[in-house]
């Protein structure tokens, strides 16, 4: 079977998935993206962890203890099974729905790299849609920096692929996705993070030199972490560049918008692009 054309990648972020405060998934935004997927989108989902420590305090077990990187990676395990159930609880059922798995070894080697491009290119014309999750549950940090640094000795270009947006960014750019969508918890990307009034709606450029040049003048004006160890907003665009300078169009929005309202200018982004 030939392969097909992606027309989208998106990526939604953990807290965007939880009710915090109400210890539980947040239903209306999984069946408002369920509804939305079809063949020729690509979905990565963070969560697996805190969704399998909520499913584990459900049942009345308590925190798990002891090393940390096991304790996320038994919540990781549980975790999938459950945002994998409650996708599939919400895309149409005439749709097939496809978990793919992976770590950053997989990205950095070419072999590999090209079969999972395959698999996800092949997706579209069997009507089925992939949720791509990282592997917490088998990638240790300690084994996960060894690998790493191994493959930087030998001067290669590495990818880590722990924050789902350089995922997403990565997987956009290897099926060559026509838009590239990334949910997150606020509306775009600020130039002042604390008023809201700064919000950037466009960045564009006639060339791939001039739109690279627009995203780092607006890296300039970034601060926050969305996880330990990453810049929030200057790492997500940081992880788009490559995307964006293979012709992707990208979107950074908020989760509680429909999708088809973001691609169509309805709701409030930030959108680069080459123009």
């Amino acid at each position: 079977m030939s392969d097909f054309n992606v027309e989208l990648v998106g990526k939604i972020g953990s807290m965007a998935l939880i009710r915090p405060h109400e210890r539980d998934m947040d239903y209306n935004i999984f069946a408002r993206i369920g509804r939305a997927l079809q063949p020729g989108m690509i979905w990565v989902s963070s969560g697996a962890t805190e969704i399998g420590r909520l499913d584990y305090l459900k049942r009345g077990n308590g925190e798990l203890a002891g090393q940390t990187e096991e304790i996320k990676a038994d919540y990781a395990a549980q975790g999938q099974a459950v945002l994998m159930e409650t996708y599939r609880r919400y895309v149409p059922p005439h749709y097939s729905l496809r978990q793919v798995l992976v770590e950053h070894t997989h990205f950095n080697n070419p072999e590999k790299c090209e079969f999972i491009k395959h698999l996800l290119l092949r997706a579209a014309g069997q009507r089925a849609i992939p949720i791509i999750n990282y592997n917490d549950a088998v990638s240790f940090r300690e084994n996960r920096l060894m690998e790493l640094t191994t493959l930087r000795g030998h001067g290669e270009d590495v990818v880590e692929c722990i924050d789902n947006d350089e995922t997403a960014a990565t997987i956009a750019s290897l099926v060559r996705a026509k838009i590239l969508l990334i949910l997150t918890s606020v509306e775009g990307i600020y130039r002042d993070p604390a008023d809201k009034s700064t919000r950037v709606k466009r960045v564009t450029g006639s060339t791939v030199a001039e739109l690279l040049q627009g995203v780092e003048e607006l890296q300039s004006c970034c601060r926050g972490s969305s996880r330990e160890g990453a810049n929030g907003a200057w790492a997500k665009l940081e992880f788009i560049k490559k995307p964006l300078a293979e012709g992707t169009k990208v979107f950074i929005a908020n989760a509680k918008y429909p999708i088809e309202d973001i691609l169509s200018g309805e709701a409030p982004s930030t959108m680069l692009c080459i123009s």
